[in-house]
């Protein structure tokens, strides 16, 4: 900044400080006038640049899920650089804008903010920096190069008059000629590597002198911390740099003893010299080891001691620093490492996502709670007294979540040199810094403590290798203490410095055993046996790579392995080692790699995993125990691959089962300095409400940058919002979230359930009751079908049913019957612990009055078997008992077997049922109750009704002619015949019986009609069948909110409907008609909880909704319906919802947002 600088901006503030009022008017001269006095090139005219990449007024399309677009303006936009919000307040009452330092002002730049972040996803890559202004007053900005600005508390305020310090007008050039320059990773990614260059040149010096090489890095770490902690001023007076300039290099004798000295007093506390030091003690001082630098060595460590070591970013720090030290790992100190980019793309989704929604939705209580009543300024005393009272509750609301943040624990169980511990500490430090920041808007004093804060003992590792484990708690303490200097100035934290929280457990992190100090012995030499540790040499001849025999590792006797136990944690993240099963012998030695395999057989691991998938077992084993809310894992992007993906198919499926929330099945990645590929995966517990979004990640572009930073800015991710995340991480459809319809309702039913096997009776034993087959009579006896009988070779049975008859009825019409009956239920019903079922011995255990009274006026109706290989539908005779594993639907119509037969319809029955074993299951309450039937003409329905009449004809003609053929038989033959399986002799003369290729001929016909009535292609996926029926669902289940049902037999559901036809196009309505849907939810006591019922409700079931439709979802009382459209009111405000009106009615959506 010149002088030149500084004479535009008093002119800039003469112009503009102070002034108020009138946004609209003023704010394009101010964003005009604002690149003059920074020297910046002005906009160009709007329109003439394609696309407006720098403008005025950018307009902004957000796609909404109905179809719609929103349109949306931003102020002031650069691409790539910053998103502007432009407001002015006023500095009286009665204005158009808000009073400046008014509740209603606050709430006024508030919503600025939530505009600008509105707009953010829907530009062509989010801007690195978002600003608000009150023109006259101030900015607010925002910094978001990870694409997340956070919240409004982690706003910076700049006074308009700070534009004539120097480092903020340089501030804002850079914002708008060069943001990157400004980018906090890159910045102190180069600071590091400048830091471990100098490291390395050290160690290398030293490990020349034949010290130890664990010593050197112990050594090492103890001066690296000194040098931090003289830089945060942990250290006043730069006693070690000083000591270094005037003492050490001028008599590098002296530098040993007095740096010992100096180490002692940082352990216990005490005087150095002249300086006062204070007490850090921890592990990494209680050794002072050092060693006898010369001049060469200390001005080495002087050019370390001159960097600015505040500005070290920790999560490549221990990557760098553990090469460093390593003699062996040195020579892959330039290569690439894991940018924290990467890291972050785990982290955020695992840990920070579900806290930044629980704060969103204290936010949204807190904005409720800090409304006031009319014109602040001119309260009654009892306004005032409900103002005060609500807003201590606000306050103490947002402690409630920040002792929550302060309480949580992270676990990296293979935690390395800690980088994932330190960038989840990081984000909740940012967090709980914004969290503080409202506090203080609201109260307006900050209220922080330096013994309560989210803090080192949270953030808990295991990890085998001792020198990275130390790395990591070192890492970790650093990241801390410089968010602490950050919040508290020069203030001291509290003594000692390095508490011994012993959250870095240095063990293996999935074998227990009783002790490794034994180890094996060798038979025939009696000396310890070692094995390769996995490190190659360049042969001297060939130049090939081959193993280092001086790299050998003990081999040890596990007695009594098991299971590693893992410290209890609410989040899992972490990057476990990539080791392939084919090399885990090699690598970690055969008695380890037998033990583990044997301890986790029993745990269903397949021997034939990587070493990973036992991390990712044991964290979904823990997750489906309650234990831990959520874990995400880098793993190889083998893990796809079918020998792996057992491992996650089994906790999918499992009772209690997880479900995968995020993936990334191909992503670049850094092990060990070269570059590999991996997956993302996240999970967590499959009803946890949560994460109602899946999303899957495909890498669409990568590029080589400069530096690992660089090159992740290249990556381009394209996000999906999809249903279900399968084990091969693919998607779905997530047809979990669909609603039953009202149309499908009182039709289907599991068929009569005995529990009394002496209700069975074969022909003979009919007939011996006196069962007349010609006339059906005695009416008690009827035919009785088991999904066996459906399936395979039907037995033959009948079942004696008293249903709506009394005990007295019984005895005197059917004397014998009932004696058959006494004889065979009764004593085996006097043993059943449920009352009616003893007292109602005569009758059915469950004896389905209503799938009774749906099939009272059929002449058949169709069923399917609950647990079959092949999903198939028949009719039955309507006087034929279904038995308890039959699912009967009350339906004659031949339309309906048809589309329940296609192809569209049993997709859906396997992705909505359930499994036993590997057995699909109809569910009727998510395959029946849920299915969007088809909207069709006359024309198409008699063509689907003719095809169900033969398919159902034909498979019988065929069982009548030829008994032995079977359902089973005809559908796995069909299987082979559609997979072009060639036919052995037996198939071929079963084929002769069963004529399965007439059989197939009709499924193709009807396949073909099913799809025409839908509108689909015959050639849809599965997941696009599955996408396309979830949608119309959505659609079916929003007609109904609006009275409008398609009942599937309208004569016995709503016999008294008046309204069954669709509304007339260009008709409307005075009044919104709803009703009630099928299951109400209890509606939550606190206001948090509400706020997200209903944000899920909108969320998962789409559509546009009224107040009335959104009330009448939740059983709430009279006093509770405002509280809902509060509610409404609010997660619109906070662009989580958007709104709409026609005709006096306002209809809400979920605002979809992208990633």
């Amino acid at each position: 900044m010149n002088e030149f600088d500084q004479q535009r901006v008093e002119s800039f503030l003469g112009k503009w400080q102070g002034s108020s009022g009138n946004e609209i008017a003023n704010k394009d001269s101010f964003c005009l006038d604002l690149c003059t006095v920074l020297g910046v090139a002005s906009p160009p005219p709007k329109g003439s640049v394609p696309g407006d990449p720098y403008c005025l007024e950018k307009n902004v399309k957000m796609p909404q899920s109905t179809g719609n677009i929103q349109q949306g303006r931003i102020d002031f936009y650069k691409q790539g650089h910053f998103i502007l919000e432009a407001k002015q307040g006023s500095t009286k009452s009665g204005s158009s804008t808000p009073k400046r330092g008014t509740r209603a002002y606050d709430q006024y730049m508030q919503k600025a903010f939530i505009q600008a972040t509105a707009y953010a996803p829907h530009l062509s890559g989010k801007p690195p920096f978002l600003l608000t202004c009150d023109i006259g007053s101030h900015f607010e900005l925002w910094m978001g190069f990870s694409g997340d600005y956070g919240g409004y508390g982690a706003r910076q305020i700049i006074k308009l008059d700070d534009l004539l310090k120097a480092d903020i007008f340089d501030l804002f050039v850079d914002i708008f000629n060069q943001p990157q320059k400004r980018n906090p990773e890159k910045i102190r990614a180069k600071v590091t590597r400048e830091v471990a260059d100098d490291l390395a040149k050290l160690a290398y010096g030293l490990e020349k002198q034949q010290d130890d090489p664990q010593e050197v890095a112990n050594f090492l770490m103890r001066c690296i911390f000194t040098m931090f902690a003289e830089d945060v001023q942990l250290l006043k007076g730069e006693v070690f740099t000083k000591a270094l300039t005037t003492r050490w290099l001028s008599k590098p004798s002296s530098f040993k003893l007095e740096i010992e000295t100096l180490w002692k007093t940082m352990d216990q506390g005490g005087t150095f010299g002249f300086d006062s030091i204070l007490r850090f003690n921890g592990s990494l001082f209680a050794d002072a080891t050092a060693f006898d630098l010369d001049k060469k060595q200390l001005e080495v460590l002087l050019q370390a001691a001159k960097r600015d070591w505040s500005q070290v970013e920790p999560a490549i720090f221990g990557t760098l620093l553990e090469r460093a030290l390593d003699a062996k790992e040195r020579s892959k100190l330039g290569a690439h490492y894991t940018p924290r980019s990467y890291v972050e793309r785990l982290v955020r989704p695992v840990v920070i996502e579900p806290l930044r929604q629980d704060w969103l939705e204290t936010e949204i209580v807190v904005d409720q709670l800090l409304k006031v009543e009319g014109d602040e300024l001119e309260q009654t005393k009892k306004q005032k007294k409900k103002a005060a009272t609500q807003k201590k509750e606000a306050v103490n609301l947002i402690k409630e979540f920040l002792q929550k943040l302060r309480s949580i624990k992270i676990l990296d169980p293979a935690c390395g040199s800690g980088n994932f511990l330190y960038v989840t500490m990081d984000l909740l430090k940012s967090l709980e810094a914004e969290v503080i920041r409202r506090i203080a808007d609201i109260t307006g004093k900050y209220q922080t403590s330096i013994l309560d804060q989210v803090n080192v003992s949270q953030f808990l590792g295991i990890e085998v290798n001792p020198r990275a484990a130390s790395i990591a708690e070192l890492v970790i303490w650093i990241g801390y203490l410089q968010w602490y200097f950050q919040q508290f100035g020069n203030t001291s934290p509290p003594e000692p410095v390095l508490q011994k929280f012993n959250n870095i457990e240095y063990r293996d992190a999935v074998l227990a055993w009783d002790s490794d100090e034994q180890p094996a012995i060798d038979a025939t030499t009696q000396q310890p046996r070692t094995r390769w540790g996995g490190r190659t040499m360049k042969h001297p001849v060939t130049g090939e790579n081959v193993p280092d025999p001086q790299d050998q590792v003990p081999i040890y006797s596990y007695i009594n392995p098991r299971e590693a136990v893992w410290p209890e944690a609410d989040y899992i993240v972490s990057n476990p080692p990539f080791i392939g099963n084919a090399r885990m012998r090699e690598l970690l030695g055969d008695g380890y790699t037998e033990n583990l395999r044997q301890v986790y057989k029993s745990k269903k691991v397949p021997n034939t995993v990587d070493y990973v998938m036992y991390w990712w077992h044991k964290a979904a084993d823990l997750v489906r125990n309650g234990k831990v809310k959520r874990f995400g894992f880098i793993t190889t992007n083998s893990i796809s691959q079918v020998r792996l993906r057992s491992v996650i198919e089994y906790h999918l499926k499992q009772s209690n089962p997880i479900k995968l929330i995020l993936a990334i099945p191909d992503h670049p990645w850094t092990d060990e300095g070269a570059a590999v590929r991996i997956a993302i995966t996240a999970a967590e517990l499959e009803s946890s409400s949560v994460s109602n979004v899946v999303q899957l990640g495909d890498v669409i572009f990568e590029g080589e940058g400069k530096t690992p930073e660089d090159s992740a800015d290249l990556i381009d991710i394209a996000w999906e919002n999809v249903g279900l995340i399968f084990s091969n991480l693919q998607s779905a459809a997530n047809v979990g979230s669909c609603k039953k319809l009202q149309a499908n309702l009182q039709l289907s039913c599991p068929g009569m359930k005995m529990t009394g096997a002496g209700f069975l009776l074969t022909k003979e034993q009919s007939t011996n009751l006196g069962y007349n087959e010609a006339v059906c009579t005695p009416k008690v006896i009827k035919k009785y079908l088991h999904g066996r009988d459906i399936t395979d070779k039907p037995r033959g049975l009948y079942t004696i049913d008293f249903f709506g008859l009394s005990i007295s009825q019984v005895q005197s019409l059917y004397p014998k019957i009932y004696q058959w009956v006494y004889e065979r239920v009764k004593p085996e019903r006097d043993m059943n612990n449920r009352k009616a079922l003893r007292e109602n011995w005569w009758i059915y255990g469950e004896a389905r009055a209503t799938l009774r009274a749906a099939l009272k006026d059929l002449k058949r109706y169709i069923v399917t078997v609950e647990t079959a290989k092949h999903r198939v539908f028949i009719f039955l005779n309507a006087d034929v008992i279904p038995d308890n594993k039959l699912i009967a639907i009350a339906l004659d119509d031949a339309y309906f077997l048809g589309v329940l037969s296609s192809r569209i319809h049993v997709t859906w029955a396997l992705a909505a049922g359930g499994r036993l074993e590997d057995r699909p299951v109809y569910v009727k309450t998510t395959c029946f109750d849920p299915f969007p039937f088809p909207e069709l003409t006359p024309e198409q329905k008699q063509k689907i009704r003719e095809l169900g009449e033969k398919l159902d004809a034909h498979r019988k003609q065929v069982q009548a002619q030829h008994p032995d053929v079977t359902i089973t038989g005809m559908y796995n033959l069909l299987e082979k015949l559609r997979a072009e399986q060639p036919f052995t002799d037996a198939d071929r003369k079963y084929n002769d019986k069963a004529l399965i290729s007439i059989l197939k001929s009709i499924h193709d016909e009807l396949d073909e009609a099913v799809f025409a009535a839908y509108g689909w292609s015959q050639n849809s996926s599965d997941h696009e069948i599955l996408t396309q029926l979830v949608a119309l669902n959505a659609e079916r289940a929003a007609e109904e909110r609006n009275n409008l049902i398609r009942w599937l037999r309208p004569e016995y559901q709503a016999p008294h409907e008046v309204n069954l036809q669709e509304p007339i196009p260009g008709m409307t309505t005075t009044a919104e008609t709803t009703i009630t849907p099928i299951e109400q939810k209890p509606f939550p006591k606190k206001a948090k909880e509400q706020l997200a019922a209903i944000r899920d409700l909108l969320r998962t079931s789409g559509g546009e909704w009224t107040l009335e439709q959104v009330i009448k979802q939740f059983k709430v009382t009279q006093r509770q319906k405002p509280v809902i459209n509060d509610h409404l009111e609010s997660l619109e405000w906070f662009n989580i919802l958007v709104s709409s009106n026609e005709n006096g009615v306002t209809r809400w959506l979920y605002a979809e947002v992208e990633k």
